[in-house]
């Protein structure tokens, strides 16, 4: 059976997941880099880039960890472009060049369905207007017995934990305080008590937290 998994989730300890005001040329919004540092240095983000070295270690454990096992990922408008509203045109193809880093099946969650865009490499765009429960039941079908990804951003995060349909979340929690952007925790109070929660420190500074599913 499909697993539900949420990889590489930064929030900053005020409880951001995403800076405000984001746009073509500030995809994190005022945040910039900073939630995703610690991923940009490992030897994992260094070969999706087609680049060598990088840092190991218990970031790159955890980044290489994101495409094991996985055969879909939905992920909301939001992450797929800036772009709000009904599509003026089809010509944004996202933020990752001709030949995405998914290689699978991506269902992009949008008031304003469009046909489907395909890539190189595998990847093809889905665009659909459907609840988190109804897009899951498409993309596991999709995803020929691997688990589902749940890729961002921080609503479409919110929406799969708060319709408990969330097996495994990796959050990482960075220490910056952004003030301001897209608040995560609000109304999931208790979420804790759904999974067993393990933590570990990084000597970059982040905390590794892994909620898994009891049972």
């Amino acid at each position: 059976m499909s697993a539900v998994r949420i990889h590489n989730f930064a929030v900053s300890l005020d409880g951001f997941g995403a800076g405000a005001d984001q746009s073509l040329e500030a995809p994190f919004g005022h945040a910039d880099g900073r939630l995703m540092g610690w991923f940009m240095g490992t030897r994992t983000f260094r070969a999706m880039q087609g680049a060598k070295g990088g840092t190991a270690g218990i970031d790159d454990a955890f980044a290489s960890a994101w495409g094991t096992g996985i055969g879909v990922e939905i992920m909301g408008r939001n992450k797929f472009g800036p772009q709000r509203g009904p599509w003026t045109d089809d010509e944004w193809t996202g933020w990752w060049g001709d030949d995405p880093p998914f290689h699978t099946p991506v269902y992009v969650l949008t008031h304003h369905p469009r046909e489907p865009l395909v890539m190189e490499g595998g990847t093809t765009f889905h665009f659909v207007d459907a609840t988190p429960a109804e897009a899951l039941a498409q993309a596991t079908a999709a995803a020929d017995g691997l688990d589902v990804r749940i890729g961002g951003g921080v609503e479409t995060v919110r929406e799969f934990l708060r319709a408990d349909l969330v097996d495994y979340l990796h959050l990482v929690i960075v220490p910056i305080v952004l003030g301001r952007g897209e608040r995560v925790w609000d109304d999931l109070e208790g979420l804790e008590g759904r999974f067993d929660v393990e933590s570990v420190s990084s000597p970059s500074g982040v905390t590794h937290v892994v909620f898994t599913r009891r049972g």
